[in-house]
């Protein structure tokens, strides 16, 4: 199945320098704050104010299994110029890191059904973030994993809730 991942009530769109992204409203999707930087979960840094579109996935577009169940999504996406990043938000504190198992699994559905769009032939740079404001920078212990995701899925993962636009 086919899932349209550009539907406009689940966009929001900025060009401002500095924004966040932000998921703090239970059953709702997540969304871009360009004011309240308490609520933002990762940090987005866009020096060359590129016109930017977050299009939020969970809580807004389906994506159902074969049996018909709805499948894990990751956040959304950003998009600008013939990059997509795709995110996941975290707020989870503490020594575990099993909110980044859990990240990656959330981003590789995701990737898994925008993968067989047409759309996904359209961006030239691919990324991933695992974004959690209370551990806003991965360990070296994650080099592996981010290594053997970019073999995997040609997307380029960092763990860290700063996301510079270049």
């Amino acid at each position: 199945m086919i899932i349209n991942f550009f539907v406009n009530r689940c966009k929001d769109q900025t060009n401002r320098k500095l924004f966040g992204l932000c998921d703090d409203r239970p059953n709702q999707r997540a969304y871009l704050d360009e004011n309240d930087g308490t609520k933002w979960i990762a940090v987005v840094v866009n020096e060359y104010l590129f016109n930017v579109i977050f299009t939020a996935i969970d809580n807004c577009i389906e994506t159902k299994r074969s049996d018909g169940k709805m499948d894990k999504r990751c956040d959304g996406f950003l998009v600008y110029e013939s990059t997509i990043i795709f995110v996941e938000l975290k707020e989870i504190g503490g020594f575990s890191s099993n909110w980044v198992q859990d990240g990656e699994q959330q981003i590789r559905s995701s990737l898994k059904y925008f993968e067989i769009t047409s759309e996904a032939e359209n961006y030239s740079i691919k990324k991933a973030y695992i974004a959690n404001n209370e551990h806003p920078k991965a360990r070296t212990s994650q080099a592996v994993r981010m290594d053997r995701f970019l073999n995997e899925t040609g997307y380029i993962l960092r763990i860290e809730n700063r996301i510079i636009l270049e």
